[in-house]
């Protein structure tokens, strides 16, 4: 609980600070800190945070539980949108359902999901969560997820492009340095600043996080984002994680997936719906509406698991 307070107080306060910043600021600021993050910040902090991550035991089963995590977030939305059809005989436009259903599949892993995990539970965990993020959702986001965005959109000829940013992701890059990095010895005030700069991007992508907020300003697509999100980041979760214990994952293992399994939209589902011309207003109303409503699952699943 003093951890869960705690880790409320950090992502309220700096969303909050990034929300007053991004309303002050020119439009080119939170631009370029994404790119510093993207670049720089994010995958320095992998390399460090890796150092002190386990990575023994079955951690290499954390990527097949996210794409099974997608797969049936995908499978969910797909069902609730031919239930619609059925039920109301009415169907959503090609671009909506794309939006719908990639909302509900892809999750913020990364800039929301590594602070989560390291407050709650540790450096020690984090590796399960980079393994997740990087292995699982990135490679579904920009796999399965720009498949169903060239199928539902209309601009099939940004497929090299996406493809290109996949290949060219720092993240992926840095996570396979820093696995060699980890026995590298360096001296201890080094290892500390490093460390400090690491936490530090953290906060900053928390900032980030609600510099884009302030940016958000659709809300005309709530029925269906709420919809989205309750696969997303409900009943996805509820029903992979309750299946966790048959691979052999407990405890504070168990939690870090279930976890990663109930994190927000990603932001990757915005930049593939306007790649792809798809719903950019429902993409833009389930990231918001994500990022408010983990305050209220994050308690949920914490007891349940």
């Amino acid at each position: 609980m003093t951890n869960l307070l705690e880790l409320y107080v950090k992502l309220v306060f700096l969303v909050l600070v990034g929300y007053t910043l991004g309303r002050k600021l020119p439009a080119i600021v939170p631009i370029r800190l994404g790119q510093f993050l993207f670049w720089v910040g994010v995958p320095l902090g992998i390399v460090i945070f890796l150092r002190k991550a386990d990575l023994s035991g079955q951690i290499w089963i954390a990527p097949a539980i996210a794409h099974l995590a997608i797969f049936l977030g995908a499978l969910l939305a797909w069902v609730g949108i031919k239930g619609q059809a059925h039920l109301t005989n009415t169907v959503p436009q090609r671009s909506t359902q794309g939006s719908f259903i990639l909302a509900a599949m892809v999750g913020n892993t990364g800039y929301i999901g590594y602070p989560v995990i390291l407050s709650i539970a540790g450096t020690q965990y984090f590796a399960w969560a980079l393994f997740y993020d990087l292995l699982g959702t990135t490679l579904g986001a920009y796999g399965l997820g720009v498949a169903l965005a060239a199928r539902f959109g209309s601009d099939v000829q940004s497929h090299f492009r996406v493809f290109k940013a996949i290949i060219i992701n720092p993240a992926l890059w840095s996570f396979g340095f820093g696995l060699l990095f980890r026995e590298v010895k360096i001296p201890a005030p080094i290892e500390f600043c490093l460390e400090l700069f690491a936490w530090s991007t953290v906060a900053l992508a928390l900032v980030l996080i609600g510099m884009r907020l302030s940016q958000l300003t659709s809300w005309q697509s709530v029925p269906r984002a709420s919809a989205s999100l309750g696969i997303k980041m409900l009943l996805v979760p509820l029903i992979l994680g309750s299946t966790l214990p048959l691979f052999g994952l407990t405890g504070t293992t168990a939690r870090t997936i279930v976890l990663q399994m109930a994190m927000p939209p990603a932001f990757a589902t915005l930049v593939l719906a306007e790649t792809f011309n798809l719903d950019r207003d429902l993409a833009v109303t389930a990231l918001a509406m994500g990022s408010v409503m983990l305050l209220a699952t994050l308690p949920i699943l914490l007891w349940l698991f």
